[in-house]
């Protein structure tokens, strides 16, 4: 049972619209309020306390030594990289980057005025349950496909030649990877073309 406590302030008022006065007819007399004093103990411990003699020497043996089988095997696409190496799933429609086909998960932002693989046209987010890597593959491309075909028909004849769908494998997306970069590239895996302006 929880007990409340309740402050009441009652206000009275004269009939003839007068403060109320003490009986006495005096003023009530102010008085000091006392000071607050203060204790400090006299006695101090004299022992502190003693520490187990017998710590363990040794952590339990017990401890995994591998990943659990539902982390993806390529960690480093889940964290972001020291300088300017992004995991895919960090760039923004618009962040222009260069590509490294020995790390699929990485981008290298770039800026859009320089030379570059690929800039992002659209970021979009999976929706649903995918068993496997093809079926992610198919449901990320059909995310980006109207908007890749719309922007690559806007730009300059022989600007781009390509595209990059970026997802997550079915690992990733059991760990809440859902985001898919949709990209138009240069010349997507060669390296030897480069995009050199922002996309129009």
């Amino acid at each position: 049972m929880v007990a409340a406590v309740v402050a009441v302030v009652l206000m009275a008022s004269g009939g003839n619209d007068t403060p109320d006065k003490n009986p006495s007819g005096n003023s009530p007399s102010s008085s000091r309020t006392p000071d607050p004093s203060f204790s400090i103990p006299t006695a101090l411990p004299t022992k502190l306390p003693t520490l187990p003699s017998r710590l363990p020497t040794k952590l339990p043996s017990g401890f995994p030594t591998e990943l659990p089988s539902e982390f993806p095997s390529d960690l480093e696409s889940l964290i972001p990289l020291a300088g300017d190496a992004v995991p895919y799933y960090m760039l923004r429609t618009g962040d222009c980057f260069n590509t490294d086909a020995t790390h699929p998960g990485q981008a290298a932002k770039r800026a859009c005025d320089a030379p570059h693989d690929a800039e992002v046209v659209k970021v979009a987010e999976l929706e649903g349950g995918y068993a496997t890597d093809a079926a992610l593959k198919n449901a990320a491309t059909a995310l980006c496909r109207p908007a890749l075909e719309r922007q690559a028909a806007g730009q300059p004849a022989d600007t781009v030649t390509g595209s990059l769908v970026q997802y997550p494998d079915t690992a990733g997306y059991r760990v809440g990877i859902d985001k898919v970069a949709c990209s138009l590239a240069a010349e997507p895996g060669s390296g030897v073309r480069k995009l050199t302006a922002p996309l129009t």
